[in-house]
């Protein structure tokens, strides 16, 4: 088995999403990039992956509203508090949301839904490509 993943490691990205199509559909496309991907319904499945010891997460890519006691901006708070060196992404159709998202998210301001699969993907690259630069 022959892999590329000596030069370039495969990212490790998190979608949460309660929506199960529209975690189904990103979760399938970002495997089709060659990402590993792990799925979460709720902050609280999120942060259940994230502790997992043998799981290590690249970027959390999370719905801001969501079932449950915590939504996207709680999930990166604790993101952001318990793993600092794991990148967040927030997607959420509310307006209101993108003044928060632009406090906890490194690529800037919320990404609007409905949003495009290719969207993602290069949200995701400019993640990696300001990563690379510290």
């Amino acid at each position: 088995h022959i892999s590329a993943e000596a030069d370039t490691p495969l990212q490790t990205i998190l979608v949460v999403e309660d929506e199960v199509l529209t975690r189904l559909v990103v979760a399938e496309y970002l495997r089709e990039c060659g990402y590993r991907v792990h799925e979460a319904v709720s902050a609280a499945e999120a942060i259940l992956i994230l502790q997992a010891p043998e799981v290590s997460v690249d970027i959390v890519f999370s719905d801001v509203e969501m079932p449950g006691e915590m939504d996207g901006f709680g999930l990166a708070r604790w993101v952001r508090s318990n793993k600092p060196e794991t990148q967040i992404v927030l997607t959420s159709g509310a307006e209101r949301s993108a003044d928060i998202a632009g406090t906890l998210c490194e690529a800037g301001p919320l990404m609007k839904k409905p949003y495009h699969t290719q969207e993602v993907v290069d949200r995701i690259k400019q993640l990696k490509a300001t990563a690379k630069r510290f």
